[in-house]
């Protein structure tokens, strides 16, 4: 039987890792256990992983013995916690009706993927209005992450709704939109939020300097509270701050720069809350940008 994931489990795993809980996305391809000997090799202590081919709406069917097979590699590696980020073809807020039944289709078959896998969170993308005003897409949201959760009574993991950098008619793009969609939802034992420093820097939210970047934490803590974000997305960005582009960047290489992750990796309030690298994957990029992460995470 699959242990339940509990706050303890979750909090044993982040004093292993020395209170640094570092790591990537890492690839499924293979075999969805494959992804925690390639994070061996990276150095991951955390990871985030697809639970299925993220470029289509359905995936094959999970097999009793990949998940033990999984069980055992993070038993073997140590890696955990692992969490999840849904297909990008998602769109919980579209106004055509077929996609958003597919969304919701697509979202309650991951989370049962979860369920087996025992992950304790899935990143989803809030969605896109198409054009119909942030307020008829929040309720389209909220409306559609209820059926969701309407259909997955007996799953424990959590929906993280991830911050997005404004491009477009994308919805999160701020702090105020995702309390939004939280309290419009109203379930605040099972949606939580993903915090990705490429897209929130993007979409205006300053990070570099000390007194910005306190400021936007406090926005944070103020509207969604610091206590519901569960899993941050470490990236640089190519873009300057408030270009609402969505391009990431190698660690300390972009218009974040080292300051920009200095701050966060040495807030105390962050600290335990895992970070996973979502940065460009060549040659030992992930290797090179988690070393980098811990150098200042200790002020160098």
């Amino acid at each position: 039987m699959i242990p339940r994931v509990v706050t303890e489990e979750l909090g044993a795993a982040v004093a292993a890792s020395g209170g640094l809980p570092l790591g990537s996305h890492m690839s499924i391809a293979g075999g969805t256990a494959r992804a925690f000997g390639r994070g061996e090799e990276t150095g991951c202590a955390v990871m985030q992983i697809f639970v299925k081919n993220n470029s289509r709406w359905r995936g094959a069917p999970l097999k009793e013995e990949d998940v033990e097979e999984f069980w055992a590699e993070r038993e073997r590696t140590g890696i955990w916690p692992v969490f999840a980020h849904n297909t990008y073809l998602v769109n919980l807020a579209s106004g055509n009706p077929a996609i958003r039944e597919r969304s919701i289709a697509c979202t309650v078959d991951e989370l049962q993927r979860c369920k087996r896998l025992g992950l304790p969170w899935l990143v989803i993308h809030p969605g896109s209005h198409g054009g119909a005003g942030v307020n008829a897409g929040i309720s389209r949201i909220a409306a559609s992450l209820m059926r969701v959760l309407d259909k997955s009574p007996d799953v424990e993991t959590m929906i993280l709704l991830e911050t997005t950098a404004g491009q477009g008619t994308g919805l999160g793009r701020s702090a105020e939109e995702l309390a939004m969609i939280l309290e419009a939802a109203d379930a605040p034992d099972r949606l939580g939020v993903c915090l990705d420093t490429c897209h929130i820097f993007a979409a205006g939210y300053e990070l570099r300097e000390r007194e910005g970047y306190d400021d936007t934490i406090r926005v944070f803590d103020e509207t969604v509270g610091i206590e519901r974000i569960k899993a941050i997305h470490l990236n640089d960005s190519k873009k300057p701050l408030g270009s609402f582009i969505d391009r990431h960047e190698h660690i300390g290489e972009g218009e974040i720069g080292d300051e920009g992750f200095r701050n966060l990796m040495t807030d105390p309030r962050l600290r335990q809350i895992p970070k996973v690298l979502e940065t460009p994957k060549v040659l030992d990029a992930d290797v090179r940008n988690l070393a980098r992460l811990r150098r200042l995470a200790h002020g160098d």
